[in-house]
C-alpha cells in the first residue's frame, strides 16, 4: 500500500513539474502532444505517458458486447467536472473527458467491474484515477492531450 502511494505521488509531482515547464514556457516545443492515453480493449487498461514517460496503467471498463467503443487517435473536445448522461436515465460521468461525441474517459461507481468491458461505449476508470486523468487534461491542455484506443 505505501509503495503505491508514494509512487503515484512521485508520478503526479513528476506531472506537475513538466506542467509546470509549459506554463513557464521551457521547453515548450518539446512538450507538445505531451500527454498520451492509449487504452487497450483487448487488455482493458489505460496507460498514460506524460512527455513520452510512461507515468500511469489503470484497469478500464470499455464497451460491452453491446456497444462499441472507437477505435482511433482523437483529441479532447469538452470537459465537465460531472456530467449526467442525457442518453442513459441522467447516470453520473464525474470527471468527463469527451474525445468523440457522447464518449467520454470518465470516472465510474462499479469499480469491481473494472477490468472488464461493461460501459455503453465510454472509458470508464476508477474515481481516484478519473481524477488524476481529469488534472493531467486540466494542466497540460487538450491540445497536449491524445487519447488512442487501439483493439
Amino acid at each position: 500500500m505505501h509503495t503505491t502511494i508514494s509512487a503515484k505521488l512521485i508520478n503526479i509531482t513528476f506531472a506537475a513539474l513538466v506542467g509546470s515547464a509549459l506554463l513557464f514556457g521551457a521547453n515548450a516545443a518539446h512538450a507538445a502532444n505531451s500527454i498520451v492515453a492509449r487504452v487497450s480493449l483487448s487488455q482493458q487498461v489505460m496507460e498514460v505517458s506524460v512527455d513520452g514517460r510512461p507515468t500511469f496503467a489503470w484497469k478500464v471498463s470499455t464497451g460491452d458486447r453491446a456497444h462499441v467503443t472507437p477505435t482511433g487517435s482523437f483529441k479532447p473536445t469538452r470537459m465537465h467536472e460531472m456530467w449526467y448522461s442525457k442518453k442513459y436515465d441522467n447516470a453520473p460521468m464525474p470527471h468527463s473527458v469527451f474525445f468523440s461525441g457522447g464518449y467520454a474517459v470518465h470516472a465510474t461507481y462499479a469499480i469491481k467491474r473494472l477490468g472488464q468491458p461493461a460501459s455503453h461505449g465510454c472509458v470508464r476508470l476508477h474515481p481516484d484515477n478519473a481524477a488524476d486523468f481529469y488534472q493531467l487534461v486540466e494542466t497540460f491542455g487538450p491540445a497536449n492531450t491524445s487519447i488512442v484506443i487501439v483493439k
